[in-house]
């Protein structure tokens, strides 16, 4: 199949399932039912048909308004979806057509429900870490030849994580971060593991800074996004950043 058709068709497909992450992402917190709930309005409640519902394109011909009570329509919807799209063409760009390939995209479509739900409430689902561990496990029965890798991958930061969490009781890091880097160990071993780690911090870091001086932002920061790149950008990148910084010995 020619790389541009192949391309296309991952896009689109990642779209879609952008947009069942839009749903995730706003009923979650709410404790909404995610599968059995029309979507609608959040303004008027109209619920909406399904072209209203086309991924990216609906938004864009409907302007970002909604077609009953032409309410502004948040620009989070679009970015999520052509965000999922893109994430999925660098995974399978890196990896090609096959099981991590398949494994990735799941796993960066669960960091985009992570990043942006704890962004706005400092919660990670359980659910969306359970997910990711449960990748993992596919991940480890696939490749049982290198088991110890992953497992001692769910342990390799957790457990440090794990032990800051006890000692501050909470206020050193949460509960979901702790979670989270469990479940990714287990899914993209612990060298890398820990690589994303190291990434998540330093982007954190940088970040955060910049939006305390610029727009005032409180020293409490959601750790989760800065994390989820720094897992995402390890998974498909990690074993050519190690191999590289190791050959400078």
């Amino acid at each position: 199949m020619p790389t541009t058709i192949f391309s296309t068709i991952i896009f689109l497909y990642g779209i879609i399932i952008g947009s069942f992450l839009n749903v995730c992402i706003c009923r979650i917190p709410k404790k909404e039912n995610i599968v059995t709930t029309r979507s609608h309005c959040m303004s008027c409640g109209y619920q909406l048909k399904w072209y209203d519902l086309i991924p990216l394109f609906s938004w864009l011909a409907l302007r970002g308004k909604c077609r009953e009570c032409g309410e502004r329509i948040s620009v989070q919807y679009p970015v999520v979806e052509a965000l999922n799209g893109v994430l999925y063409l660098l995974v399978f760009w890196r990896y090609g057509v096959s099981l991590v390939a398949l494994l990735y995209c799941f796993m960066a479509s669960a960091l985009v429900v992570i990043s942006v739900i704890d962004w706005r409430t400092f919660e990670i689902p359980v659910g969306a870490n359970v997910f990711i561990g449960a990748l993992g496990v596919v991940r480890l029965a696939a490749d049982l030849g290198n088991w110890q890798d992953y497992v001692v991958g769910f342990f390799s930061v957790s457990a440090l994580l794990l032990v800051i969490y006890v000692v501050t009781r909470g206020r050193g890091i949460g509960g979901g971060d702790v979670k989270l880097m469990a479940a990714s160990g287990l899914l993209i071993g612990w060298e890398c593991n820990v690589l994303a780690f190291v990434i998540g911090c330093i982007v954190g870091s940088v970040a955060h800074i910049i939006r305390m001086k610029v727009s005032g932002a409180e020293h409490v920061l959601a750790l989760g996004p800065y994390l989820s790149i720094g897992i995402f950008v390890s998974a498909l990148w990690g074993d050519l950043m190690i191999g590289w910084y190791l050959s400078m010995f």
